[in-house]
């Protein structure tokens, strides 16, 4: 099993989130998602971010603008870096993704999300946004709104939040094979030998 813990605010978390699907496919690995807010591990554990927006180092930050790009190519993926409004309040979108996963529609409406913020550069924080979102995928809006707002989901949103934290993450996207922690979209060719050794192991035994 991979647990996903991610944001859609990030842009690796969007390059990440595409390319773990066709490998948990190939290796039949299930992947349990675990939405989480990404400012609330930066505040906590990770303030060096806010730092680094502030106070960058122009070589540093070139080049991270053509990695992302390189990458984004290579996924077949258009990201703008930074879209028009960054960073985004992503807290009701990545609500809406555990209010929709027990019935099975968070992958498609963390897609639909990500490419709104990152392809079209659309403000996820805002309700009008998330609506057009909903519509093409046949999610009730209205009930979305509702379910956002409950207790539970913000509980839930703060514990897998909190839970991230306590195992060690730092950021987003980060991926748990057991207690094996993988930060980043780049690190997910080490999951896939873990899952590889893993399976060995297992056979061997």
């Amino acid at each position: 099993m991979i647990e996903f813990f991610f944001d859609c605010s990030s842009p690796w978390t969007y390059l990440a989130f595409h390319n773990i699907q066709p490998l948990a496919a190939e290796l039949n690995e299930p992947i349990e998602w675990k939405p989480i807010l990404v400012g609330g591990i930066f505040n906590s554990v990770n303030p060096s971010v806010y730092a680094m927006r502030e106070q960058p180092v122009p070589s540093k930050m070139n080049y991270m603008a053509k990695d992302l790009q390189d990458w984004a190519k290579l996924a077949d993926l258009k990201i703008c870096m930074p879209p028009k409004v960054f960073p985004v309040n992503s807290v009701k979108a990545m609500r809406a993704c555990l209010w929709l996963a027990p019935q099975g529609k968070l992958v498609p409406f963390a897609t639909a999300v990500f490419e709104a913020y990152w392809s079209r550069e659309e403000d996820i924080s805002q309700d009008d946004v998330l609506i057009s979102i909903c519509e093409p995928l046949g999610i009730d809006s209205k009930a979305l709104l509702t379910g956002i707002s409950q207790k539970e989901i913000k509980e839930q949103l703060k514990s897998n939040t909190e839970e991230a934290i306590k195992r060690g993450a730092f950021g987003s996207p980060t991926l748990f094979l057991g207690d094996d922690m993988y930060f980043g979209n780049d690190r997910l060719p080490l999951l896939r030998e873990a899952i590889m050794k893993s399976r060995q192991a297992s056979q061997a035994s």
